[in-house]
């Protein structure tokens, strides 16, 4: 049964029932609360983005087990998420705040363990979303420059090859109008939101229907359900191996969700439709998802020639698979390149939705003093949007993509704490859920009952499983260019993490505190 509204003693306004929530957790109501359930799953649901993980990793999933890795892999990762998805919805229904994760862990990890459990869940999560937000749209900007290339004759056409300095102008570019957009009012930005959600939607449906049907050479169904691709040129052989590397697209696509905890600040009634946000972004995204999956597998008829630089899209797999359906059937793949532009537009609006939540999370955790200038990041202007966190998502987003000038190593070592730094931040709240927390935690509307302990440890260990399967050198022999560096990238970011509390933080971050005048 969800709390009923409430009114103020010194007025007749009726309050919604997590404004009254939010001040019982310490906290003044700041932001404009004018999100609809639909408004906080759509968030949630853009950034997942089922047509921006799978499309940006396709290949990954292609080169490792192929359709038997994607098809069925996609289930295994789906399934395990619900877990991790429905641990974090109980604990938002309970603790329905923009700070999220940290405020969480702050909450269940006890007095003792509150200023540790937050700062490490905290900069865990701000630096994952960062590490999201410059991942989707330096994948747009890559996305642009296959559009582009293809466009104008293909790589074995004269086409155009934009250099690495193009991309990241390209991708400073997006980041300035996702910023743009996230500076107007909420009830704008909640119309663009609910139109991310249609357009994915829309878009895999779209997609999955007219590629197959397009094309004039399809997959047989044995090929798509039943085939496993184990020449990689990976050195690596062992078929369990391969399948399990081979879930990093379905992992990193499922990733984003807590996007709809960020934004319960400005939801409507946040303790009851926040975990809706969580379950039915996850939910809805298993089922596109794997439709978008099926479908463009069905084009599927040889994976080397997709996976090669040779190709007209230079070795993007998806862009090719479209480009020749239409070349195919019609002689020209301008068909092809219309589908990637619906594409980068799904893409464009993942990006804004991440931006969006992660300004969130920069501004609940400046107004707990935990990021330097806190004072700086937690204003909000006239409009009630919090200006200054926005534009400091934009800028450290760009100053992380950077490193892509610097080697393609150290960019993917920066993108790798999206996948693995963002889900360490997931379990963590939960662990202390189940284990501190165990008998003190007072569930709010929504609660797992008798199941969440058993919920709550499957989820812990997915996130220390697949934080494992992900750090696993990907190719053989192990050289400087196939070394995996997401060990390296997660445990750099561990050890800044614990140093800055050791040897600062200790002293001055006593965790959330209250805003709330007495």
């Amino acid at each position: 049964m969800g709390l009923t509204s409430h009114t103020s003693p010194n007025s007749k306004v009726c309050l919604d029932s997590s404004t009254v929530r939010l001040k019982e957790l310490g906290y003044k109501q700041e932001l404009k609360r004018d999100l609809s359930v639909f408004s906080n799953f759509a968030f949630s649901f853009s950034v997942v983005s089922v047509i921006t993980g799978i499309t940006t990793l396709y290949n990954t999933g292609l080169n490792y087990g192929g359709p038997v890795s994607m098809v069925y892999g996609w289930f295994v990762a789906c399934g395990f998420t619900i877990f991790v998805g429905l641990a974090m919805a109980e604990i938002c229904s309970a603790y329905p705040t923009s700070g999220g994760l940290y405020y969480w862990s702050a909450k269940l990890a006890g007095s003792k363990w509150a200023p540790f459990a937050s700062w490490i869940t905290g900069w865990f999560n701000i630096v994952g979303q960062w590490a999201v937000t410059t991942s989707i749209d330096f994948s747009l900007a890559q996305l642009f420059q296959v559009i582009i290339l293809l466009s104008t004759g293909g790589a074995n056409g004269g086409g155009y090859q934009a250099s690495k300095y193009v991309v990241i102008a390209m991708h400073g570019g997006i980041l300035f109008l996702h910023a743009i957009l996230n500076s107007l009012p909420i009830s704008v930005l909640s119309f663009f939101g609910q139109l991310a959600a249609v357009w994915n939607l829309v878009a895999v449906l779209g997609i999955t229907i007219i590629i197959p049907c397009v094309a004039t050479e399809r997959a047989s169904a044995k090929f798509v359900f039943t085939h496993f691709n184990s020449d990689n040129g990976e050195g690596i052989h062992n078929k369990f191996y391969i399948f399990v590397i081979g879930l990093l697209m379905s992992q990193y696509t499922l990733s984003g969700y807590d996007a709809s905890a960020h934004m319960t600040e400005e939801t409507k009634n946040a303790d009851k439709n926040g975990p809706k946000g969580i379950i039915s972004a996850i939910g809805i995204s298993t089922i596109f998802g794997w439709l978008y999956i099926v479908g463009v597998t069905f084009a599927v008829t040889n994976i080397p020639y997709l996976l090669s630089t040779d190709n007209d899209a230079g070795g993007y797999a998806i862009a090719q698979i479209f480009y020749s359906v239409f070349k195919n059937r019609y002689g020209s793949g301008v068909g092809g390149i219309v589908c990637l532009g619906a594409v980068s537009i799904a893409i464009f609006f993942c990006g804004m939705s991440s931006m969006t939540s992660n300004s969130r999370m920069a501004y609940a955790f400046s107004r707990d003093g935990a990021m330097p200038l806190s004072s700086v990041w937690h204003k909000v202007n006239k409009q009630e949007v919090p200006i200054n966190a926005v534009w400091l998502s934009a800028c450290i987003s760009f100053c992380m993509a950077l490193t892509y000038l610097g080697s393609q190593v150290a960019f993917q070592a920066m993108v790798s704490i999206a996948t693995i730094g963002l889900y360490i931040a997931y379990a963590l709240p939960t662990f202390f859920r189940v284990t501190l927390a165990r008998k003190s935690f007072i569930p709010g509307p929504f609660n797992l009952g008798r199941y969440s302990i058993l919920v709550g440890w499957t989820a812990v260990c997915w996130v220390a499983i697949i934080s494992v399967l992900f750090s696993l050198p990907v190719a053989y022999p192990i050289t400087n260019k196939t070394l995996n560096y997401t060990p390296v990238a997660v445990g750099g970011l561990l050890i800044l993490v614990i140093s800055s509390w050791i040897f600062s933080a200790r002293h001055w971050f006593k965790g959330p505190k209250t805003n709330v005048d007495e």
